[in-house]
């Protein structure tokens, strides 16, 4: 049932690499279908986050990191090109094909999401140069400034019970597969009621699967 109240805006940082954060996404358009919020994606980057230790990381993990500049830049790229409204579709075509149908992270698969989203496939060469990168950095800052440096992808925001520019945001949730239906709806409720409690910080336990995608 789609309540008539006052949609809540939620703020979505994402970097389309990371499978957690598809879950995520995932979870958040089920959301939207039985609690009345707006959703306004923003891109943030796994690369930019982690670039002052990549020396330190594994090496899958760096090779992750490597491959993750194109598709945010080539969001970043769109979004100049066509506006912000675009940055849905286009993250649902390319988590699609990284995640569900484990396409490879190349200039190809970037330029078949481009073109299912009626975009030029041209705005994939914006993978290869660092033109957007200033743009990228500061959406980026936008969602990482909310929550602090010691998380990751992705960041969720909404407004705060204060001033008009309060905004309570927190990383996550973290979940597989995607709750549908009512099960999403009460994990909303519940995950706004903890990010919204003074002094509330962290609740965690151990992973035991992967990601699920169904």
């Amino acid at each position: 049932m789609t309540s008539t109240r006052t949609p809540t805006p939620v703020d979505f940082w994402f970097d389309p690499v990371c499978p957690w954060t598809w879950l995520t996404s995932r979870w958040m358009l089920e959301v939207r279908k039985t609690r009345p919020v707006v959703v306004s994606w923003h891109v943030m980057s796994l690369a930019v986050l982690n670039e002052a230790r990549t020396s330190e990381l594994p090496e899958p993990i760096r090779d992750l990191m490597d491959r993750a500049w194109a598709p945010v830049r080539v969001l970043m790229a769109a979004q100049a090109s066509v506006g912000s409204d675009v940055l849905e579709a286009l993250y649902t075509a390319l988590g699609t094909r990284y995640h569900v149908q484990d396409e490879p992270k190349t200039q190809a698969t970037i330029e078949a999401a481009l073109r299912e989203t009626g975009l030029p496939a041209a705005l994939a060469e914006a993978g290869n140069t660092n033109a957007y990168d200033d743009a990228l950095r500061e959406s980026h800052g936008d969602g990482i400034a909310l929550v602090g440096a010691e998380v990751g992808s992705p960041i969720i925001a909404v407004p705060g019970a204060g001033q008009a520019s309060d905004k309570i945001a927190f990383f996550g949730p973290v979940v597989t597969p995607a709750p549908k239906g009512e099960q999403a709806a009460r994990l909303w409720d519940g995950t706004l009621a903890v990010a919204s409690t003074p002094g509330f910080y962290e609740i965690k336990r151990t992973r035991t699967v992967g990601p699920v995608f169904d």
